[in-house]
């Protein structure tokens, strides 16, 4: 978007001998006081001249950097507000915190509720994805995890704190009093930026090269791509306080800046000496290029290895070498705040993204040749940072606990990879490619988290070539890094136009939620089925807790209350039957028993998932529920599956508290007074919208912003009762339940079928166990027995195909079809006739509704060129199919099952091919 002149033409500007120049280079306007200026003074358009040569008085740590940032603005009127999490709960279209102005977008910017103070200070770590690739070779530019020194002023139509004169005055001021740098070396680059749903013109503040700091003037709204200006004008400034910091150094780059110790530590740990003079003039000659595109850091280190006359590929290693460790004292910090704060690991939403750094890391440690040493990395950042962030050093031990269990698990999908990747492969050579494309990989790695390079080590194996793009892990993250909103279902989208021009509906509900009759005046019925009141006591579905159903009587009829959904501010209930006419007053009836019970699952998914962080850990989240009135269930972030006894302890706890009747207290409260007095555990299930949010406290147990209906003392809720432990997605618990007579029934229900087993055992309930004990030995035996005739008769049966094998020029080929029978046998079969006789390759196939095929070929047949695994997969090639695996054994199949005699003639065509180039060779 066109700045034009007038839009930074400011007092500050013109009074301090600014000049507004447009840059050759780039094409940006941008302000300086050097009359002597060719550049807009940003990198690439002027290389970094503060390497090893700072401009400020004195160097400073970031913890330093932090303190002066802070104190300076609070002595210039900020009011310094806690850093919000990075995993952003209270949002619902982002992840994580990318900004300090994330921590109050919508609601603040929009005016919805008031900020923490105005002005106010911040200095808030984020998480950035969107440059993983440059994490490294941009020697500091780019990072995932920073902090953004937030100064904020929230401008309103009736009250200005200040806008963009004092913004850029207080900069300034910073920069050249504060820290000594020189007032020339400043300049101010135009920009537009946009950003979380909101936009405005702003300046990038460079000096020596380095752009520091990004001041914007939030003053619109964006929507489907157009600019709404808003009421609410928005200084929304970040000092990227790890560059301030670099800056002030002047260190060879911006990791050693942060993390000097830490890179030292793993260098020796690697066995790697750092070629300081080398790194200098790579961070010199990065600056000058834009590191857009491959051809940047290919050109970088051709004229590097010029330059210092040291061979390309010595240069190669040790920049690979020493990038490699940038990255991963970047992941480490960035993974142990997403693990203090609860996220798991995973396939889905923020999980995934945890995953992707910790399988990263795990990649350049063995390039580093450092393999296991991710704890002891892990350790020392959360020892670094503790100090600052007291939450990391907490949450050590389950931090290190759910890294070292999602170690494991990546241990297990390498094993078990190969045969995924192999399949990818196979299709990409049916489809006539010679390179795997991009977007397999991108699945692969989505699905199985193989990485490229693993790929790559298999795909040789078949004489095809994998192209890694150079922004592979960038455009893996892009997929992962927003949520995807759901939408509502179209019956009530449907009629989102229609209750615009109805009043709110007056929610009797969240006034007494004892009241289960109440009168009403009907306002609308629209499409002559969904009835809109005055007021309900009806509670929409919402928060996971399903709508109450009833009546509404009116003129002596009688309406079943279907559902009921809330439109927006307007409650709609869907009624069978003809409704009532507009301005008719109805009497509404609630389902008392069903409205009840739900009251008791929506509290005690509350009591449970408190008792899943006392037994679990503080990582333990709420990562989904559903209440319903027979049994609700409730999802719990966990970085590994329940144990028996774990589950006993949950039930057992959360009873305790029914017991103690603890009085549960519900109150509206200020967003930000409810988030400062409780903290964030409030967006337990998810975000809530408002200026001011509904909090439900079990006092002493648990606190969560809440729109439910809930019980009023915990004893209410009667018996909980763990039905069910599932694993709907790694990384998440669910807990299936009930409560109160519900839970009851379970109960009774469960005893019943022990009984019934236990009168088929002719036994009685006491002795269930060990009759079924004494039944599970008896079929171990009979198991014994049978797996043993099995393999006699695989013995014989391997006899007799040796017996019709085809001779082909020194080896032998038998082929066999079966039409029953389990693979597992006829595995063992195959492998078996190649253990009696080696020169034999032995085909086995199993023909049902798709065919399947299995190969072993003996030692003296591997030797002369046979390749059970090619094999394999011409003959499932022919089947419509894939197939592959070593050269000893392999296995594919197709849905072509009447072309399966003339697929196998392929074994045999296979051999002679292979003795052919055998003989050739010899």
């Amino acid at each position: 978007m066109q700045i034009e002149e007038k839009e930074f033409s400011i007092p500050f500007f013109l009074e301090n001998g600014f000049k507004r120049k447009k840059c050759p280079l780039c094409g940006s306007h941008y302000w300086t006081q050097n009359p002597d200026s060719v550049s807009c003074g940003d990198s690439p358009c002027q290389p970094y001249t503060f390497i090893q040569n700072p401009p400020t008085k004195r160097a400073f740590t970031l913890p330093e950097m932090r303190r002066l940032f802070i104190t300076y603005f609070e002595k210039n009127g900020h009011t310094p507000i806690d850093p919000y999490p990075v995993v952003a709960r209270w949002r619902n279209d982002v992840y994580l915190v990318g900004a300090s102005i994330y921590d109050f977008q919508p609601y603040v910017t929009e005016g919805i509720a008031p900020p923490p103070a105005n002005p106010l200070v911040v200095s808030q770590p984020c998480l950035r994805f969107t440059d993983l690739d440059n994490v490294g070779p941009t020697a500091g530019r780019h990072l995932v995890v920073f902090e953004m020194g937030g100064a904020h002023a929230f401008n309103y139509p009736d009250k200005e704190v200040y806008w963009k004169n004092e913004t850029i005055s207080l900069h300034h001021r910073l920069l050249v009093e504060e820290l000594g740098v020189n007032s020339e070396a400043v300049s101010y680059k135009e920009h537009f930026w946009s950003g979380g749903g909101n936009a405005g013109p702003d300046v990038e503040a460079c000096v020596s090269g380095l752009e520091i700091s990004t001041l914007v003037f939030m003053s619109y709204k964006t929507i489907d791509g157009s600019l709404l200006e808003t009421p609410i004008k928005t200084v929304d400034t970040g000092y990227g306080l790890e560059r301030w910091t670099w800056l002030s150094q002047g260190a060879p780059t911006g990791f050693h800046a942060i993390y000097g110790g830490l890179i030292r530590e793993i260098e020796e740990m690697a066995g790697i000496k750092e070629d300081l003079t080398l790194i200098v003039e790579n961070t010199k000659l990065i600056s000058s290029l834009s590191f857009e595109t491959p051809k940047d850091r290919f050109e970088a280190r051709e004229r590097l290895s010029e330059r210092l006359n040291v061979p390309k590929p010595e240069l190669n290693k040790l920049l690979s070498q020493m990038e490699a460790i940038y990255a991963l004292v970047d992941h480490a910090k960035a993974i142990a705040f997403m693990l203090s704060e609860g996220v798991i690991p995973s396939n889905v939403e923020e999980g995934y993204l945890a995953r992707l750094l910790v399988r990263r890391s795990l990649r350049l440690l063995r390039l580093l040749g450092i393999e296991g040493r991710l704890q002891d990395i892990m350790w020392k950042q959360i020892e670094t940072w503790r100090r600052d962030f007291p939450r990391l050093g907490e949450m050590r031990d389950e931090i290190l606990e759910a890294l070292s269990v999602e170690e494991e698990k990546y241990a297990r999908t390498l094993a078990k990879g190969e045969v995924a990747a192999q399949r990818v492969i196979q299709e990409t050579k049916n489809r006539g490619l010679k390179t795997v494309p991009p977007e397999s990989l991108i699945q692969l790695y989505d699905s199985h988290g193989l990485t490229p390079e693993f790929v790559k080590e298999v795909a040789e194996k078949f004489e095809v070539e994998v192209a890694v793009p150079e922004n592979f892990f960038a455009l893996v993250a892009e997929r992962h890094c927003k949520p995807r909103l759901e939408e509502e279902p179209e019956e009530w989208k449907a009629l989102q136009e229609k209750v615009k021009a109805l009043p709110a509906t007056k929610l009797l509900y969240y006034e007494d939620a004892e009241l289960m009759k109440f009168t009403a005046v009907t306002l609308a019925v629209l499409n002559g089925q969904y009835v809109v009141l005055d007021k309900t006591c009806f509670y929409p579905e919402g928060g996971g807790q399903v709508s109450d159903t009833g009546y509404l009587k009116f003129n002596g009829q009688t309406r079943r209350v279907l559902s009921a959904q809330k439109v927006g501010l307007v409650v709609v209930h869907k009624l069978d039957g003809a409704p009532p006419k507009p301005g008719m007053t109805v009497e509404g009836l609630i389902d008392e028993d069903r409205r009840r019970s739900l009251m008791r699952h929506h509290t005690a998914t509350h009591i449970l998932i408190g008792a899943a962080r006392r037994i679990l850990g503080e990582h333990a989240w709420q990562a989904g529920a559903r209440k319903e009135a027979d049994r609700s269930r409730l999802d719990i972030s966990h970085y590994k599956p329940l144990t028996w006894e774990e589950v006993k302890r949950l039930e057992e706890m959360a009873c305790e508290v029914v017991v103690k009747d603890l009085p549960i207290e519900v109150s509206w409260t200020p967003r930000h007074e409810a988030e400062k007095r409780y903290g964030f555990r409030i967006y337990q299930g998810g975000a809530v919208p408002g200026k001011e949010l509904r909090i439900v406290d079990i006092k002493g147990w648990d606190v969560e912003a809440c729109g439910g209906t809930h019980c009023r003392r915990t004893g209410e809720v009667g018996l909980i009762k763990i039905l069910k432990v599932e694993r709907p997605q790694d990384g998440v618990e669910r807990l299936i339940f009930a409560t109160g007579p519900q839970a009851l029934r379970h109960i009774q229900e469960t005893e019943s079928v022990a009984l019934k087993a236990a009168e088929h055992l002719k036994t009685s309930l006491a002795s269930l166990e060990r009759a079924v004990r004494e039944l599970v030995e008896k079929e171990k035996v009979q198991r014994k027995k049978l797996v043993k005739l099995m393999l006699e008769v695989v013995e014989s049966e391997a006899v007799r195909l040796l017996g019709n094998a085809v001779k082909v020029d020194g080896l032998k080929v038998v082929t066999a079809v079966k039409e029953d029978g389990e693979e597992e046998n006829l595995i063992k079969l195959a492998s078996r006739v190649v253990e009696l006789d080696p020169s034999t390759v032995a085909a086995v196939a199993l023909k049902d509704k798709t065919a399947r095929i299995f190969v072993s070929a003996g030692k003296k047949a591997e030797e002369m060129g046979v390749h059970a695994g090619k094999i394999a997969s011409e003959v499932a090639e022919a089947l419509g199919g894939g197939g592959g695996g070593k050269s000893y054994f392999g296995q594919g199949g197709g849905p072509k099952v009447r072309a399966l005699e003339e697929a196998l003639r392929r074994v045999e065509e296979h051999v002679r091919k292979r003795l052919k180039e055998y003989a050739g060779k010899g």
